[in-house]
């Protein structure tokens, strides 16, 4: 045995408290990566590398599994330009779930395109054109409206009462071409991490809980959930900083 084996002394590990971290971030957010663990403790002010992130990550087994999709065919693609400043373009989708007796879930899903703040998730069992136009007079009182609109071919976003109510508004509602979601991807995109990390995560006993835990959820994806594409920046802190000087590099 050489002199400097027989001396060696192990060193007390220094990431105890890191990998304490690490382990109640992924036990809170369970569909959270690496990369967004990543992210919340640069947020709370933890001063640490990606690497050694994805070092402890791996050596605690937290890897989260992915869920198989099914293969659709792949459509032409076109360019999706992102507006300047908020309240340019919103998108509007629906995505729905059930509650623990089995009846159906309806939640109408509104983006704002340029900050990705989740403008608000309206969870009814059922949501007609008339109930589209109440809700968007309700975001118009706190947030006011925008000039575009975009969202697919459903009866509810292009009946009378939706083409009236945007006729009376001044707002342009603007239809994606039929089978083609990919026109419409920032809210796609959205209701993925609603669907991954809020419903298939949550068992509703009826409407008045999932409302509560969904809207909980909107609440903390657009004030506490950083986002890659907004340069580690909250859609919240990503709005205020747009407001103050413009539009800003996501990657500065």
């Amino acid at each position: 045995m050489s002199a400097s084996a027989f001396r060696y002394q192990a060193r007390p590990d220094r990431n105890v408290e890191l990998r304490e971290q690490i382990h109640a971030l992924a036990i809170r957010h369970k569909r959270y990566g690496v990369g967004m663990i990543h992210l919340k403790l640069r947020q709370a002010g933890w001063p640490v590398n990606y690497k050694r992130v994805e070092r402890l990550y791996q050596e605690a087994k937290l890897q989260v599994r992915r869920r198989k999709r099914k293969k659709v065919p792949v459509g032409d693609r076109q360019p999706l330009f992102r507006p300047t400043s908020a309240n340019q373009v919103w998108s509007m989708d629906f995505v729905f779930d059930r509650t623990g007796e089995g009846r159906v879930l309806k939640c109408l899903t509104i983006v704002d395109d340029a900050t990705h703040e989740a403008v608000a998730v309206e969870v009814e069992r059922a949501i007609s054109g008339n109930g589209v136009a109440r809700v968007l007079d309700r975001l118009a009182l706190r947030r006011g409206l925008p000039l575009v609109i975009r969202s697919d071919n459903g009866k509810e976003f292009c009946g009378k009462a939706m083409v009236k109510w945007g006729h009376e508004r001044g707002v342009v509602l603007r239809l994606i071409e039929p089978g083609k979601p990919n026109q419409n991807a920032y809210i796609e995109s959205f209701n993925g991490r609603l669907r991954d990390e809020c419903l298939n995560e949550h068992w509703f006993q009826n409407v008045l809980h999932a409302r509560t835990v969904i809207e909980t959820w909107r609440r903390e994806y657009n004030e506490e959930r950083p986002k890659k594409a907004l340069g580690g920046l909250t859609p919240a802190a990503y709005a205020k900083r747009m407001a103050k000087i413009g539009y800003p590099n996501p990657g500065l």
